[in-house]
């Protein structure tokens, strides 16, 4: 395997991307059939059509997305931004990002916080629902 980087001006950090010429990676999550083998540049785009997955793993080694792309339709790579943004953010505070979100915008205090806790941590907040309470994101 050989790793590559990638990174961009809106300043995230480098995301490995795996070169997985032996197939091991593909074959460990299932993205391909065990007995897959051979060189491959001489696969077609039909034999690795099952390798269109996305995986983001986090710093715990834990898988936290999983998505899967027919040949037809290209990857959104400011989707996958965006997930890695949430995924960061809801990592470092208690939130979570609505349907939509994109960073900057106001987020979800996390349900597993009770009120005076999120009082001391958030202030006040924006309540549609009782169990919707909105700020600002943090940070």
């Amino acid at each position: 395997m050989g790793p590559g980087h990638r990174g961009d001006a809106r300043g995230h950090a480098e995301l490995p991307l795996i070169a997985d010429s032996d197939f091991n990676v593909a074959k460990l999550y299932g993205m391909l059939p065990a007995a897959t083998s051979g060189d491959p540049k001489e696969r077609t785009p039909a034999d690795n059509q099952t390798v269109r997955n996305v995986f983001v793993i986090g710093p715990d080694k834990k898988i936290k997305l999983i998505l899967v792309y027919p040949m037809t339709t290209g990857r959104n790579f400011d989707e996958l931004l965006r997930v890695i943004d949430s995924l960061q953010l809801t990592a470092r505070h208690r939130v979570a990002t609505p349907v939509n979100w994109k960073p900057g915008e106001n987020v979800i205090i996390a349900g597993s916080v009770p009120n005076n806790e999120a009082r001391q941590i958030f202030g006040t907040w924006n309540e549609p629902k009782p169990y919707i309470r909105i700020v600002p994101q943090p940070g």
